[in-house]
């Protein structure tokens, strides 16, 4: 077909979710941790994907900051190579889990 667009079909645009609030990112956060447990973690893409499926990238920078400000209130710890780390000290991969001895 002359002149038709050949792009592959993961660069199609698609219709995502618009990225939710603080809130809800932040209540999902809670809920994913605390169904795991405080001895394991999980991936900020996990909350991610769990809100849009399909579009869950663009939804990661959202989820990291309500992360931080979980973790600023004590609520969540951010793990970097299995260590926890102050929010402000957040960068590259993370996993986040509740915080250990307490029940979010």
């Amino acid at each position: 077909m002359a002149g038709a667009v050949n792009r592959p079909p993961h660069s199609l645009p698609r219709e995502t979710l618009p990225t939710p609030d603080r809130e809800a990112l932040e209540a999902e956060i809670l809920r994913l941790t605390a169904l795991r447990g405080p001895e394991k973690s999980i991936c900020p893409s996990e909350v991610a994907r769990a809100l849009d499926a399909e579009g869950w990238r663009r939804h990661m920078a959202a989820v990291r900051a309500a992360a931080a400000a979980l973790a600023g209130a004590g609520r969540l710890e951010i793990l970097r190579k299995g260590k926890p780390i102050p929010p402000e000290a957040m960068h590259g991969v993370i996993r986040l889990r509740a915080p250990r001895g307490e029940t979010p």
